[in-house]
């Protein structure tokens, strides 16, 4: 499994989101497993997303093969998202914090 985090500034949320959920069967047809989305509070156009995807390979096969690009466009992504992929060094969760 690849963690993803991206973050992008889009021109209006609602207009991104329609477009966003519009387009959630092919990123799953290209294996993602879900997400967490955000906004910065200061500006509710300023999105970053953690996704979890089958495979680093499998995010570079949806960016070169699927139609995100034209999507981004379309819903008003501004400029190159920056991603980063993650890896995991520890994870602590309200039931492991007293551990």
């Amino acid at each position: 499994m690849a963690t993803l985090l991206v973050k992008h500034t889009v021109e209006d949320y609602e207009t991104w989101k329609t477009h966003f959920d519009d387009h959630a069967s092919t990123r799953k047809e290209y294996g993602e497993r879900g997400y967490r989305l955000f906004n910065v509070s200061e500006d509710p156009n300023e999105l970053v997303t953690l996704w979890e995807w089958d495979s680093a390979e499998s995010v570079q096969k949806f960016m070169d093969e699927s139609d995100v690009r034209e999507v981004m466009g379309e819903s008003g992504v501004i400029g190159e998202p920056e991603m980063y992929f993650l890896n995991e060094v520890e994870d602590k969760t309200p039931e492991t914090l007293s551990a």
